[in-house]
Protein backbone atom coordinates (compact mmCIF):
# COMPACT_ATOMS: atom_id res chain seq x y z
CA UNK A 1 0.00 0.00 0.00
CA UNK A 2 0.87 3.61 -0.88
CA UNK A 3 1.98 6.55 1.87
CA UNK A 4 -0.71 8.95 1.98
CA UNK A 5 0.51 12.17 1.36
CA UNK A 6 -0.85 14.54 3.52
CA UNK A 7 1.66 17.10 2.82
CA UNK A 8 -0.12 17.84 -0.80
CA UNK A 9 -3.82 18.77 1.01
CA UNK A 10 -4.27 21.84 2.94
CA UNK A 11 -4.73 21.56 7.05
CA UNK A 12 -8.40 22.00 6.54
CA UNK A 13 -8.67 18.91 3.81
CA UNK A 14 -6.76 16.99 6.38
CA UNK A 15 -8.73 17.08 9.20
CA UNK A 16 -12.49 17.30 7.39
CA UNK A 17 -11.14 13.83 5.75
CA UNK A 18 -9.36 12.65 9.64
CA UNK A 19 -12.81 13.31 10.96
CA UNK A 20 -15.08 11.76 8.03
CA UNK A 21 -13.41 8.83 8.64
CA UNK A 22 -13.40 8.42 12.44
CA UNK A 23 -17.68 9.23 10.97
CA UNK A 24 -17.78 6.66 8.34
CA UNK A 25 -19.30 4.02 10.74
CA UNK A 26 -23.30 3.52 11.36
CA UNK A 27 -22.73 2.67 14.50
CA UNK A 28 -20.42 5.19 15.03
CA UNK A 29 -23.38 7.44 13.77
CA UNK A 30 -25.81 5.81 15.55
CA UNK A 31 -23.39 6.42 18.90
CA UNK A 32 -23.59 10.23 18.25
CA UNK A 33 -27.33 10.60 17.51
CA UNK A 34 -27.89 8.40 21.00
CA UNK A 35 -25.66 11.04 22.96
CA UNK A 36 -27.49 14.07 20.95
CA UNK A 37 -30.43 13.11 22.06
CA UNK A 38 -29.54 11.66 25.48
CA UNK A 39 -27.12 14.26 26.12
CA UNK A 40 -24.49 11.59 27.88
CA UNK A 41 -24.31 8.33 28.26
CA UNK A 42 -22.80 5.51 29.91
CA UNK A 43 -20.63 3.40 27.64
CA UNK A 44 -22.28 0.08 28.84
CA UNK A 45 -25.38 1.47 28.05
CA UNK A 46 -24.51 1.51 24.01
CA UNK A 47 -24.09 -2.47 23.79
CA UNK A 48 -27.70 -2.74 24.63
CA UNK A 49 -29.02 0.06 22.90
CA UNK A 50 -26.95 -1.09 19.74
CA UNK A 51 -26.61 -4.63 19.84
CA UNK A 52 -22.91 -4.85 19.72
CA UNK A 53 -20.28 -6.24 21.73
CA UNK A 54 -18.70 -4.42 24.55
CA UNK A 55 -15.56 -4.19 23.15
CA UNK A 56 -16.69 -3.25 19.74
CA UNK A 57 -18.90 -0.76 21.55
CA UNK A 58 -15.28 0.46 23.10
CA UNK A 59 -13.48 0.83 20.07
CA UNK A 60 -15.85 2.60 18.48
CA UNK A 61 -15.69 4.98 21.59
CA UNK A 62 -12.33 5.47 20.88
CA UNK A 63 -12.40 6.21 17.45
CA UNK A 64 -15.05 9.11 18.20
CA UNK A 65 -12.69 10.40 21.38
CA UNK A 66 -9.73 10.42 19.43
CA UNK A 67 -10.96 13.02 17.29
CA UNK A 68 -12.30 14.93 19.40
CA UNK A 69 -16.17 14.55 18.50
CA UNK A 70 -17.10 12.95 22.16
CA UNK A 71 -15.59 13.37 25.73
CA UNK A 72 -15.67 11.18 28.45
CA UNK A 73 -15.31 11.50 32.34
CA UNK A 74 -14.77 8.34 34.58
CA UNK A 75 -18.18 7.87 37.16
CA UNK A 76 -17.53 5.58 39.72
CA UNK A 77 -16.56 1.87 37.53
CA UNK A 78 -17.85 3.53 34.07
CA UNK A 79 -17.52 6.19 31.57
CA UNK A 80 -19.42 8.49 31.06
CA UNK A 81 -19.28 10.17 27.10
CA UNK A 82 -20.98 13.49 26.11
CA UNK A 83 -20.89 15.20 22.68
CA UNK A 84 -17.56 17.44 22.95
CA UNK A 85 -19.37 20.74 22.09
CA UNK A 86 -16.30 23.06 20.81
CA UNK A 87 -15.18 19.92 18.75
CA UNK A 88 -18.49 19.92 16.79
CA UNK A 89 -18.99 23.56 16.93
CA UNK A 90 -15.68 23.51 14.56
CA UNK A 91 -16.76 20.62 12.37
CA UNK A 92 -20.07 21.75 12.18
CA UNK A 93 -18.83 25.06 10.24
CA UNK A 94 -15.84 22.64 8.30
CA UNK A 95 -18.39 20.70 6.71
CA UNK A 96 -20.98 23.60 6.04
CA UNK A 97 -17.98 25.33 4.05
CA UNK A 98 -17.65 21.75 2.33
CA UNK A 99 -21.04 21.20 1.34
CA UNK A 100 -21.44 24.63 -0.66
CA UNK A 101 -24.37 25.44 -2.92
CA UNK A 102 -23.53 23.73 -6.32
CA UNK A 103 -24.27 25.23 -9.89
CA UNK A 104 -24.85 22.67 -12.51
CA UNK A 105 -27.57 22.63 -15.27
CA UNK A 106 -28.58 19.52 -16.63
CA UNK A 107 -25.99 19.67 -19.26
CA UNK A 108 -23.58 18.78 -17.14
CA UNK A 109 -21.85 15.45 -17.17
Amino acid sequence: MGVTKTANFTDAQNELAVMLKALAHPARIAIIEHLIKANECIGSDLVDLLGLAQPTISQHLRELKDVGIIKGKIEGTSMCYCINDQTWSKYRTLLASFFVEVNCDDSCC
